[in-house]
């Protein structure tokens, strides 16, 4: 383009020049005398008219002979456009007619432009100061503080724009409200920024998370992430049993007496809880409900109680007057030990999409915390030196920052939902807890039900929850959804391969087979191997020794989460351990991003006591080491490998007697069955144990440690490891004294007082009335059959 194309439009002619030098030159011409002006040269002023309004693209420089006949010839080239010839030659009439008409039409059309233009520039101008006042009423309302909160009411007239799509009307929306934001800070009203951000931003923000928390809870794995198959958890969920009441307070006892305890009880009128009421106010109850806390034994189902709490909302099905619900674990909580957050910090470390949104106000909204597994915490949670702290966005430690959470001093107008195993529940005062609750797992129409839902041959699910009710020891077990799942699991495999044979029937042959399927699928799913192959590889079977070894270390300092470097001091390796999915477990798949470290478990507190049993027992059947004494000996320091082995024994019955809480109940059970099962364990262990004579001799110990006073609780055990090693000689005794009518209980033994106790309360029927003059009138038969009437 020539530089005399960029004057100012709209200049009027007389007062632009083209260019400088062609106006000089043009003048110097215009005043030397000329020949006589010819038909072209009147049209002069006309020409130059509308080259000036049109402006000029230089031509080509050209020599070209001038003949005088012609004003207009005299006229440098370079004033004359591309495409029209003022070369002195002659015009015909038509083409001059052309010319004039293509002047006139060029001046109405860029007069037509122009006037187009002002036009849609004034309605454009009326359109956006439309557009910005009704937003800023809309802003308006919306940061008065007697105005409602509902956003969709307030921002979202669209008859501003009709016909356009969702997409475009929120990218209208969104500019503008950042301009408006951009303006507010620079007028300094950062608060106001802050809440209008937080506000407007709220809907969109809410709409990322619930998309979020449906893609991470919509599919879950049976047992805990990665264990089993994903399966979608609306199809798979069974209602668990929920009850309301009961304290805070501690309860030392080991899970597995607790869950025999509960399962004793008969269903009897409570106060019954469903998941997506856990904050309702129960009837007569005034004052709202701000922190529940959750008890319940390990696997019982309270981490996929609250995923489908989660899932219900982020599916829009349950209590969608909550405007965001932040689902916490301790387990990624504690990887947080040594650094400082604020709440604000914290929510969009986890959320991101709240830091996008800019939500910093969580007091502006209806918020849930959800924090599982608070038995997992290993943060230092003080209630009484914790610095108090009420500002949302102010930065302290994790710990602080919690405890100051549950306190309700930050955040009060926020609802709490903690979940933890019964031994830790006395963590939090009672003072804080507006309501404790407790899942009880299944009932036994759920236990059907989930077994009918898992399988759906009929004649399948009937067979095996027929096998359950037979098997009492499994029955009571299966109270726990993810012992239903192993169950599940092992029986699946026993039915497919093995049909027409003896289902396993106590609960270290459910464990022992359990351990096997997990071996097959590591040897056919990762190893390539065929279904005729060993079970156990050399790999395999170190893998499976640094297991048990770190199951009866951590189960040794009461841990049941540990780290890489635990895990690392077993000499296993992270990536193998995860193929053993349904015993080994990697956490926090999801987000790797987002963590410094990893965190492992086992899919339940009994697997873990099972392979420490393992352990134990291998590591003795091996090496004739005895872990559990304190110094650890040798069957070399006896004079025969037979009496180490009925020293091992005692040693550990005693060992588990000793327990006051029995902590070692159920690691006691696994090991006594593991001495009745090692044909299936073929494979694992270099040697076997002796022969039955030392089962018969670990019997006779127990019915002799039966025959002194112990508590019902250790009894019970006593019996339940009796089952373990294949002998019901003193339960059946006192069956046969039921049947006939004959107990005379003023002779019973203390041994056989406890076989009694023990068969009423495994009893599958319901003793809705006890009367206990049938069995004896005495102080000491009331004394002997307490638990009995308890239950």
């Amino acid at each position: 383009m020539d530089q005399c194309e960029d004057r100012e439009e709209g200049v009027p002619p007389s007062k632009s020049t083209l260019c400088g030098e062609h106006e000089s030159q043009t003048t110097a011409q215009r005043n030397q005398p000329g020949p006589p002006p010819s038909s072209v040269s009147s049209k002069s002023k006309r020409v130059k008219h509308f080259f000036r309004n049109l402006g000029q693209k230089k031509s080509s420089d050209e020599n070209v002979n001038q003949k005088p006949s012609s004003s207009v010839s005299l006229k440098s080239d370079r004033s004359n456009p591309r495409g029209i010839n003022f070369k002195s030659q002659p015009v015909s009439a038509a083409e001059r007619v052309d010319q004039e008409r293509a002047e006139v039409s060029t001046g109405q059309s860029a007069q037509q432009h122009q006037t187009h233009l002002d036009s849609v520039v004034m309605r454009l101008e009326d359109n956006i100061t439309m557009f910005v006042k009704n937003e800023l009423k809309k802003i308006q309302k919306l940061l008065s503080p007697d105005h409602p909160e509902t956003l969709k009411s307030q921002m979202e007239d669209e008859e501003m724009f009709e016909g356009e799509d969702e997409d475009e009307r929120k990218s209208c929306r969104e500019a503008f409200l950042k301009i408006t934001l951009h303006f507010l800070r620079r007028l300094k009203q950062h608060e106001m920024a802050d809440h209008l951000q937080s506000k407007i931003f709220a809907p969109l923000c809410k709409r990322e998370l619930k998309a979020q928390l449906k893609k991470k809870f919509q599919c879950v794995f049976e047992g805990i992430a990665k264990a089993g198959s994903p399966t979608l958890l609306n199809q798979i969920y069974t209602e668990l049993y929920i009850t309301e009441g009961g304290t805070a307070e501690v309860n030392e006892e080991h899970e597995v007496r607790q869950i025999e305890t509960a399962s004793r009880k008969p269903d009897r009128p409570e106060t019954t809880i469903r998941q997506e009421d856990i904050f309702k106010a129960s009837p007569g109850r005034d004052e709202p409900i701000r922190t529940v806390l959750t008890k319940g034994v390990a696997g019982i189902g309270k981490t996929v109680l609250t995923q489908k709490y989660s899932l219900d909302w982020a599916e829009d099905k349950a209590n969608q007057d909550i405007q965001f619900i932040f689902p916490f674990t301790f387990r990624e909580l504690n990887v947080l030990k040594e650094e400082k957050f604020s709440l604000v910090e914290l929510v969009h470390h986890f959320f991101n999409q709240t830091n996008e949104s800019g939500i910093c106000r969580l007091e502006d909204f209806q918020v849930v915390f959800i924090l599982d597994g608070l038995d997992e915490c290993r943060l230092p949670l003080d209630f009484h030196k914790t610095t108090i702290l009420t500002d949302p966005r102010k930065s302290t430690s994790v710990d602080e920052l919690l405890t100051n959470l549950i306190r309700g001093k930050l955040l009060p107008s926020a609802r709490l939902w903690i979940t933890t195993r019964p031994a830790a529940a006395n963590q939090i005062p009672p003072q804080c807890v507006d309501m404790v609750t407790e899942v009880r797992g299944f009932t036994d129409p759920q236990k059907e039900e989930y077994f009918r839902k898992r399988f759906r041959d009929e004649e399948q699910a009937s067979r095996i929850i027929s096998h359950i009710k037979k098997a009492r020891s499994l029955h009571i077990t299966c109270h726990i959804p993810v012992f239903c799942w192993i169950t599940a699991t092992v029986l699946e495999d026993v039915l497919e391969t093995r049909e027409g044979r003896e289902l396993p029937n106590t609960l270290t042959e459910m464990y022992v087979h359990f351990l096997v399927v997990q071996a097959k699928v590591k040897r056919i799913k990762y190893d390539g191997g065929a279904e005729t192959d060993p079970h156990w590889s050399p790999e395999s079977r170190k893998m499976m020794e640094s297991l048990g070894k770190l199951a009866f270390d951590q189960l040794q300092k009461g841990n049941l989460i540990f780290y890489e470097p635990d895990l690392t001091e077993c000499g296993i390796d992270i990536r193998a351990a995860s193929v053993y999915s349904g015993v080994f477990t990697q956490i926090f798949k999801e987000e790797k991003q987002l963590y410094q470290n990893k965190v492992f478990c086992f899919v339940h507190l009994s697997v873990q006591e099972f392979l420490a049993a393992l352990h134990v027992h291998l590591t003795f059947i091996n090496s004739g080491l005895n872990l559990l004494e304190e110094q650890e000996t040798t069957w070399k320091v006896f004079q025969t490998r037979k009496s180490s082995e009925k020293y091992f024994y005692q040693c550990a019955v005693d060992k588990a007697l000793q327990s006051p809480n029995g902590h070692l109940d159920l690691f006691l059970r696994f090991l006594l069955g593991l001495k009745t099962n090692q044909s299936r364990l073929q494979g694992l262990m270099t040697q076997t144990g002796s022969s039955s004579q030392t089962n018969q001799e670990a019997v006779q110990y127990i019915k002799k440690k039966l025959s002194e006073n112990l508590s019902a609780e250790k009894s019970i055990n006593l019996f339940h490891c009796l089952n373990e090693l294949n002998d019901r000689s003193l339960l059946e005794e006192i069956q046969q004294y039921l049947s006939s009518g004959r107990l005379s209980t003023d002779k019973l033994s203390p041994a056989q007082w406890s076989a009694l106790v023990f068969i009423l309360l495994s009893s599958e029927k319901d003793l809705d009335v006890f009367d206990l003059k049938k069995y004896s009138a005495s102080e000491e038969a009331l004394l002997r059959m307490l638990p009995v009437v308890k239950a």
